[in-house]
């Protein structure tokens, strides 16, 4: 059956192949930030050699429709991002917002969503400090519960990812990551876009003036470093 049966909402159809969706989550978590360590600790889930730390950013690259689009539209590979939450337990926690609420995730099934394991870590590249750190965790606890905004509207009462993530490191660091860009933007910037299919998915008439944040402009923002990127296997520089 086409993704886009005529008579249904493309939004409610795309839902149940949403990052998260389908999994019996509760709403608030999957397992709640736990108690805060003072240092980084080693990874080896999926991450080879490298430390995460709370305040770290994954990125990710998932299969539902609208987001391969996201990262055409961005000329990008990641279309999905995620922040470190807790270090100190049986493997990170990973804060996300996701169909239908923003939650927190383990780091190895928030992982194992991306095509082919696809990840990457960035990191601020001023260290944080054990408050701000800790300012990361509650930032992210008061979003939890949030319902999934799937017309990626900046200025929403719903969350999504990149913006979820860059409020929170904005409100526990005083550190903005992403560009905030309109539709017009993103849209006639990318010869590669489907016009077609956003204007299918806001029925019939693309919100041109309306801001949003992108993955991709998280990753590429001048204020993070990548620290690890499974495509090299190494730890990668960052991109133009």
């Amino acid at each position: 059956m086409s993704t886009f049966d005529r008579g249904l909402d493309p939004r409610a159809r795309t839902a149940a192949r949403l990052p998260g969706a389908g999994a019996g989550v509760p709403a608030h978590s999957e397992a709640g930030p736990r108690r805060l360590a003072a240092q980084d600790v080693p990874v080896t889930a999926g991450t080879g050699h490298s430390a995460l730390a709370v305040g770290d950013l994954i990125f990710t690259s998932v299969s539902a429709r609208p987001f391969r689009e996201v990262a055409a539209a961005t000329d990008s590979w990641t279309n999905h991002v995620g922040i470190v939450l807790a270090i100190d337990g049986k493997e990170p926690l990973i804060g996300e917002s996701t169909f239908p609420f923003s939650r927190t995730t383990s780091l190895s099934k928030f992982v194992a969503r991306s095509r082919n394991g696809r990840h990457a870590v960035a990191r601020l590249k001023v260290d944080l400090t054990s408050d701000e750190r800790r300012r990361v965790v509650v930032a992210a606890r008061r979003r939890t519960g949030v319902v999934y905004d799937t017309g990626f509207d900046l200025h929403s009462r719903r969350q999504f990812c990149s913006r979820y993530v860059r409020e929170v490191l904005a409100e526990a660091t005083g550190v903005d990551v992403g560009e905030v860009q309109t539709f017009t933007d993103l849209l006639r910037q990318q010869p590669g876009a489907s016009l077609g299919f956003w204007k299918l998915w806001y029925f019939g008439r693309i919100p041109w003036d309306r801001a949003t944040v992108t993955p991709a402009s998280l990753l590429r923002s001048p204020a993070l470093q990548i620290v690890f990127d499974s495509a090299s296997g190494v730890p990668a520089a960052r991109p133009a």
